[in-house]
């Protein structure tokens, strides 16, 4: 290959001064996609490419091309990565170990978060209707399924809360606005028939005292989430 002049090599692939052809392009974002070990942005795979290449028509091709077959590309925020098509995921049930099961606080507060975001602490205590446990952030946070966000503009700039690409990537949604509805929930089994965290009848009876196992007392101590 001479990259001074800019000629092709045997195998069809064009030199940094020149972008390839699309189905070359097609295969290169393929090897960057199976090989990565997290959803990769248009940016990211442009980066890796020969210059003048459209990324984002190569993907678009890759996901035709995989449509209807066992692995798919998916769209995960602004990012893209291959996943197993849901009707398949039954066949990964063996490899899957349930390593920690979420609490009702928690699962709570994830879900505050993920219809509120941006959301503070404050504002989730005051949807719930009572106090959150440090341990309960803590362990959002440790499974990278929510993130620290902007501070609020109001006094004590409290920070804010909201879900990140790999809480989108874990329940196969594109994005926040994908979330199901409460009907959807309670059809799928998701969702008790209890009134959510917020709706009427919701409430605590006005202790307030309520958190995880083991995190009694956290609530005063946490002053990073404050």
């Amino acid at each position: 290959m001479n990259d001074e002049t800019g000629e092709k090599s045997a195998g069809g692939v064009g030199t940094l001064f020149e972008a390839p052809p699309l189905a070359e392009q097609e295969r290169m974002v393929e090897a960057i996609l199976f090989a990565a070990q997290k959803p990769q942005t248009l940016r990211e795979i442009a980066a890796r490419m020969p210059h003048g290449s459209d990324p984002g028509a190569a993907v678009e091709q890759l996901r035709r091309r995989y449509d209807g077959r066992g692995v798919r590309l998916v769209k995960i925020g602004d990012a893209v990565a291959f996943r197993t098509a849901p009707d398949l995921g039954f066949l990964m049930s063996r490899e899957v170990e349930e390593t920690r099961k979420l609490s009702r606080a928690a699962i709570e507060t994830l879900a505050i978060i993920a219809y509120h975001q941006p959301v503070t602490r404050a504002e989730i205590e005051e949807i719930r209707g009572v106090s959150v446990s440090r341990g309960t952030i803590d362990l959002l946070l440790e499974l990278d399924w929510i993130r620290l966000g902007r501070r609020r503009q109001t006094p004590g700039r409290p920070v804010t809360f909201t879900v990140t690409p790999a809480f989108l990537d874990h329940f196969g949604l594109e994005s926040a606005k994908d979330l199901p509805g409460i009907k959807e929930l309670r059809e799928a089994g998701l969702l008790d028939n209890r009134p959510m965290p917020g709706s009427l009848g919701a409430r605590g009876d006005g202790d307030g005292d309520e958190t995880d196992a083991g995190d009694e007392g956290d609530e005063e101590q946490d002053d990073m989430f404050d």
